[in-house]
């Protein structure tokens, strides 16, 4: 019995140190997982739940360098916002952009990258085959054109201004020439509400940090400035 006793005395040793050791680990591996969902949310919008500028270009550089010649990249820019703003004051103005990141959302699908870049600004990038790019583009400006319900049960008017650029037609999976591309291109047909699709000279548009030069805006992320 002394010597099955002395056998067993290294066993439960060792499985004594390997618990000991186990429960910091357990609690290391606990607070990294909460450190990293804390980290993720932080990477968002806090007013529209988007994805914000950082988390938004990470995600939509893997959808280009995945889909290549199938991938969007999208700019919108809502129209007038000052003027919702202004006149149903920023209730109304953030009402417009949740409803409008929603709109997004639900266009580009659970497989795109939705982000807020600032202000009335939005991007996305999703994967499209490109006979349907037409079509889809113009499903999208239809959509965010709805008016929106604002807290007081009034309806509000909107309009976005929508771009677009894509791979095959700029020869490049570049997300920073892509999105300044599909900048211009929204510029061009700024409050005609239809959508435009980036050709190369589009990319050619000066540009500072990939935005078209001279861009008006805000790029304030959360309250509708």
């Amino acid at each position: 019995m002394a010597s099955t006793a002395h056998l067993h005395a290294p066993t439960a040793n060792r499985a004594l140190i390997i618990t000991s050791l186990a429960v910091p680990l357990t609690g290391w591996t606990v607070h990294a997982v909460s450190l990293h969902r804390k980290l993720a949310a932080a990477r968002r919008d806090p007013l529209t739940g988007l994805l914000g500028r950082a988390g938004y270009t990470t995600r939509a550089r893997q959808i280009t360098d995945r889909y290549g010649d199938h991938a969007l990249v999208v700019l919108v820019d809502l129209d007038h916002f000052k003027q919702i703003n202004d006149g149903g004051g920023h209730a109304a103005g953030d009402r417009v952009l949740t409803a409008t990141a929603a709109r997004l959302t639900a266009w580009a699908g659970s497989r795109g990258a939705v982000g807020r870049l600032g202000g009335d600004e939005f991007a996305a990038a999703v994967r499209i085959a490109p006979a349907r790019r037409e079509l889809r583009l113009a499903q999208l400006t239809k959509l965010l054109a709805q008016p929106v319900q604002v807290d007081d049960g009034a309806l509000v008017d909107v309009a976005a201004s929508v771009g677009a650029a894509s791979p095959d037609i700029l020869g490049t999976t570049n997300l920073s020439l892509l999105q300044r591309a599909a900048d211009a291109a929204m510029y061009t047909g700024k409050h005609t509400g239809r959508p435009v699709l980036a050709t190369p000279q589009h990319a050619t548009v000066p540009s500072i940090n990939g935005r078209r030069a001279g861009r008006p805006g805000t790029h304030t992320l959360g309250r509708a400035a």
